[in-house]
């Protein structure tokens, strides 16, 4: 299974657009390759740097969650997300897309997609920590693609 985007490629920097500085919009994202027998997908945006940064949260930051994304979808459109899907609370909250903004330094983004063998029943609005605890023994695959950002 493959996760790219047509906005920035893996390990380089993901643009302003993106980000607090610009639109704070998700970026487009292409999904190839899931496997046979997946029934649903998972994506978590997480800022793991955040933990580290003398200014930062003192923990991951997590910046989107998805699940029941249907497996035959092969893309999420920019400033969107699958209508089918549910969302969860990024680390302010909020049922949304979150877009970097580094309080010092460099940070990785991680974006990672996930092939489940089921639907998840959890309500709109569940934290990452949960949404984890329900991937476990689901997953069938599972692919990562990694953005960088430092505020100018």
């Amino acid at each position: 299974m493959q996760l790219k985007s047509n906005a920035f490629e893996h390990n380089t920097t993901i643009p302003a657009k993106y980000t607090c500085q610009g639109a704070g919009i998700n970026p487009p994202l292409v999904i190839n390759g899931v496997p046979q027998g997946a029934v649903s997908l998972a994506l978590i945006c997480d800022d793991p740097d955040a933990a580290t940064d003398p200014n930062g949260p003192g923990t991951t930051f997590d910046h989107w969650l998805l699940w029941n994304i249907p497996p035959q979808l092969g893309e999420i459109g920019e400033n969107s997300h699958p209508q089918s899907a549910t969302i969860g609370n990024n680390s302010t909250d909020t049922p949304e897309y979150m877009g970097p903004c580094p309080p010092t330094g460099t940070h990785r983004y991680f974006f990672r997609l996930y092939a489940l063998d089921t639907e998840l029943d959890l309500p709109q609005g569940s934290d990452k920590e949960t949404l984890e605890d329900a991937l476990a023994g689901h997953v069938l695959a599972q692919t990562e693609l990694i953005g960088v950002y430092q505020k100018t």
